[in-house]
This record gives C-alpha cells, structure tokens and sequence, in this order.
C-alpha cells in the first residue's frame, strides 16, 4: 500500500488482474514507486488530453499510431501528462512494443509495461480502483487517530505543545505554530530524529527561505490555516507549517494538520493563548539550551530568532521557582506579560520562558561586564517578585517564590549555569527568606537535595539531631530553631540571644540542654559541621 493513498505501479502489476498477464517492464523499471492515482483505459490517438496525472492508462495499442513519428509524440504527451505508467496488451495489433515506443518511455522516464497474456481491463480497473479507495479510507483512519490522540491529550490536561508535540512525531518533521503575520508562536519537534534535534535553526532558514520568495508556503513543506482571527469567514489567526527535514510529506500528513487546526483554533479563543505559547517556547529552548540538547555553538542562532540579541558581554542565568500553591492554574500568559513588563525597566537584554509543569521562570540576561552581576540580579529579583504580585499571585500561605542567580559567562558557561540554578532554586525551598540567592552558595544544599532519596542520609539526620526532635515533639521551648539560630551565627552567644530575644543565662541552659540530649560538645568544629548539615538536610528527608 502507497503511504499516499494511493497504491504504486509496482503493487499495481502484482495484483491479481494485470499478474494474469504476464507484465514485462520494458522502460522505467526504476520508477516502479510512482503512485497510481487512478486507472483508466482507451484507444484514441488523444488520448492524454482526457487525463489529469497520476494514471495508470490500459491499452490494445490500436491508438499508438503507426508510423514512428506518431508512436513517439503518442508517449510524449502521456509522459507530459506526468501519467503514472502505460501498460499496452500485446495481441492483434502488436505481437512486442516497437523500439520506437521503448526508447522514447526510457528517455522520458515513463514506466512502459507489456502484457504477454489478455486481460479483462474491466477486472484490472475494479481491482485496482477497490485497491486505491481503501488506501484513502487507511489514510483518513491514520489522520482520525491522530486527531483522537491530539484530542485526549487536550482532555488530559494538556495544551497546544502536546498537540504540535504529537504532530510532529506523526510526521517525523519539525511543526510549527506561527501568527497570521509569521511571527513564530511555538516550535515542536519529534522525540526521535537527530535532523530534528534544533528545531529553531530549522525555522530560521524556513524564515530566510521565506524572505527569498517573498511570501506562500514554504518549497519543502505545507500551511495549514488555524481559523479564528478577526471578523469574516475566512480570517486566520494562526498558522501550522509542516516542512519536510527528515522524512517526505504525504498527503495523510496535511489531513492530520487539517483536523489539528480545528482543534487549535478552539484552544486560541481563549485569552492569550498566543502569548502563553511563545513564552512557552522560549521556555523549551532555555530547558534545551540547560540539558545540552542545543550547543553553544548553535544557541546564539536560535536565541535571535526568539528576540534574544545580547551583545557580546557575559550572560547571566536565573530562574525563578515557584511553589506548588503559588504555580498558575492556566495563567502562565499573565504572569510571563506581568513579568517582562516589570523586567522592561532593568534596561538590559531579557529571554524570558516559562515551564509550567516544573513551575519554573528561566531566563538569560545579557550584561555588558561581568561587575554588574550583583546590581542586575538585585533589579531582576525586583521585578520577578513584582511580577508575581502583578500576576495576582501574591503568595499563597506565605510562600514566597524562589530566585536563583547562576554563574556569568559565555553561551557554554549558560548552559551549565542554567542547569545548576534550575536544580538549585528547588534544593533551595524551606531556606530563610532572600531577594535572591547565588547559586554558587547553595552547593551544599543542593548536594543534600540530590541525596534526597539515599537511606544512608535519613539515617544521618536521625544520628545527629534526632533526640532533639524526639523533645521538640513532647517538650517546650522546642530546642532545635535554638540550635539552627546558633549555627547560622557561627556560635556567637550573644547574636543568637538577640535574635532569640533570649537573655543570656537562658540561652546558656538550652544550649547545656541540647550538648545533653546529643552527647555532643558544641564547641567541637567536628560535631558543629555535623550538626549544620544534618539541619540543612533535614529540609529534604522529612
């Protein structure tokens, strides 16, 4: 069965009806993969004015002519027609083809096919064309599945990511979202498929192509208009560009994106959909740029098309966590506007996504030296926070978000930089309230973070401080904030009575108390290190 709905001259001749006959290829045996589009038979001399391409044309030959100049400009015009083959039935009028006929199908490359034996072209027809029919039924089959998965990925819980996700492993080819203007909205690209690892250069070259011929679809690949912007029957609000990077385009592909866009036209009603979207995308490529899916080579390239044109000084990686309450339900587009509209006034160069499903704001900010790191990351906490407040977010049961403030560097050093801030903004929550916090300053917290999940850890916690929250549980004053409060001051007495507002001789008794029930010195660095971690993971193995 031809992937195109239709079946291919080679299948053709192995069917039953035009087997019986004895088929000898003469001319064209490598174009034996040219899909049938439909049969038809005759014996006039015009007879390739009465077809449309793609033909697989029956005949006696009595329409060939007889004279060699006639035989030639009979299979000319069939080949001009762009038929898919002319299989003649040889008999009374001839008992083999002519090497007239011969040498003009092989010079104009068209499958010539002899029947040695006769056939009921009647029965060749049927066969074929019952063929032909259900190749289009297998193909409306395969496109309704892949409306159906698209579909219950929506009723699942998820967007048009997943729907152009879906798309494009369908195709084997990148998929892309654009705006009625070619503006990019999002980028999908198959989960297999290294031609399709940089879906963005793909694009930047679709663009560039684009701006060569001015306007239409692109030459290697398809539109699909998305339905639903301003007034009228016809107005676009959205386009799917399909282009073939690593595996053809067939027909089923634009019927798959044609039911797509239905579905994507109801989800763009909704309320800044478009602008959810593109954040959403430049969210992806900020994750792909941290995995090390996308080079530094290639990540300058890509970040231009997204709008991201920082200079040449250093880069700057921060993320923003958010908690579990505080993560948007479906407002992700709100908070993205709140946020850049907040980051407008830094007055340095912001890339900015989101990743709703790690609750997560990356960004990259582009600084002209490297001394302005602390400066900008004080201006960007700022403005993420008043973001989130804009956002109408606040904070749910007192959490704050979580901002992280990597390492600066070049595009290498922000791809490790925004991998490391990413992991530690979610090492880093439950820690004392910052504006910020540097990355570079968490590492231990983030170890203990990664060690989450190894038995030997908890059993640390529990060695180290677990009388203290055997009492705490029972008895009163709790004594372990007293121990933290006395760790974060470096054991400096009167610090930690003024924070606690202790007077002395009490906090001298609870700390008597604590060395007590863990049979420590607390003026032992060995156990003080001990202790410090032990709390610091703590956080992790409740």
């Amino acid at each position: 069965m031809d992937t195109q709905g239709g079946i291919t001259v080679q299948r053709a001749l192995e069917l039953p009806g035009l087997r019986g006959g004895l088929p000898e290829v003469v001319a064209g045996a490598d174009r034996l993969n040219r899909t049938v589009r439909w049969v038809h038979a005759g014996e006039v001399p015009n007879i390739a004015s009465l077809l449309k391409g793609g033909e697989l044309l029956l005949t006696t030959g009595l329409g060939l002519g007889t004279r060699p100049a006639e035989q030639r400009a009979f299979v000319r015009r069939l080949a001009d027609r762009k038929i898919a083959a002319l299989v003649v039935e040889l008999g009374p009028r001839f008992s083999r083809l002519p090497s007239t006929i011969v040498d003009t199908a092989r010079a104009a490359g068209l499958p010539l096919v002899q029947l040695h034996r006769e056939v009921a072209f009647v029965s060749v027809t049927e066969e074929i064309h019952t063929e032909i029919v259900n190749g289009h039924y297998t193909l409306l089959r395969r496109a309704e599945e892949v409306h159906l998965r698209c579909t219950q990925a929506l009723l699942g819980g998820g967007g048009i990511p997943q729907v152009l996700g879906i798309l494009a492993d369908f195709t084997a080819n990148p998929v892309f979202l654009e705006t009625a203007d070619g503006q990019l909205l999002y980028a999908a690209a198959p989960e297999a498929g290294e031609a399709c690892a940089d879906p963005l250069q793909v694009w930047e070259g679709l663009r560039g192509q684009r701006e060569a011929r001015e306007e239409g679809p692109p030459a290697n690949g398809v539109l699909v208009d998305v339905p639903g912007g301003g007034h009228g029957a016809g107005a676009v609000r959205a386009r799917i560009a399909l282009l073939a990077v690593s595996a053809p385009l067939l027909p089923v592909h634009r019927i798959a994106a044609e039911r797509a866009a239905g579905i994507l036209a109801v989800v763009l009603m909704q309320a800044r959909q478009e602008e959810e979207l593109a954040a959403r995308g430049r969210g992806d490529f900020l994750t792909d740029l941290a995995q090390g899916r996308i080079t530094a080579d290639d990540a300058p390239a890509q970040a231009r098309v997204l709008g991201f044109k920082p200079g040449d000084g250093p880069l700057l990686p921060v993320v923003m966590r958010m908690a579990a309450e505080l993560s948007p339900t479906g407002n992700w587009a709100v908070l993205a506007r709140a946020v850049l509209e907040e980051l407008s006034a830094v007055g340095v160069p912001v890339l900015l996504g989101v990743r709703p499903v790690e609750g997560r704001v990356p960004l990259l900010l582009g600084l002209r030296t490297e001394s302005e790191r602390t400066a900008v990351a004080d201006r960007v906490a700022a403005a993420l926070r008043a973001g989130v407040e804009r956002a109408g977010l606040g904070r749910a049961g007192g959490i704050p978000p979580v901002v992280v403030v990597g390492v600066a560097g070049n595009w290498t050093a922000a791809s490790a930089g925004l991998r490391h801030a990413a992991e530690t903004a979610t090492a880093a929550e439950g820690l004392p309230e910052r504006p910020w916090y540097d990355a570079r300053r968490l590492d231990i917290d983030l170890l203990l973070w990664r060690l989450r999940e190894h038995p030997d850890l908890a059993a640390f916690v529990d060695r180290a401080i677990g009388p203290l929250r055997d009492h705490d549980r029972t008895a009163r004053p709790p004594l372990l904030p007293t121990l933290q409060t006395f760790l974060a001051h470096a054991g400096r007495k009167a610090e930690t009575a003024r924070e606690l507002h202790l007077n002395r001789q009490t906090l001298y008794n609870r700390l008597a108390r604590i060395s007590e029930l863990l049979g420590t010195d607390l003026d032992d660095p060995q156990t003080v290190l001990a202790l410090s971690l032990a709390l610091r993971a703590r956080r992790h193995t409740a």
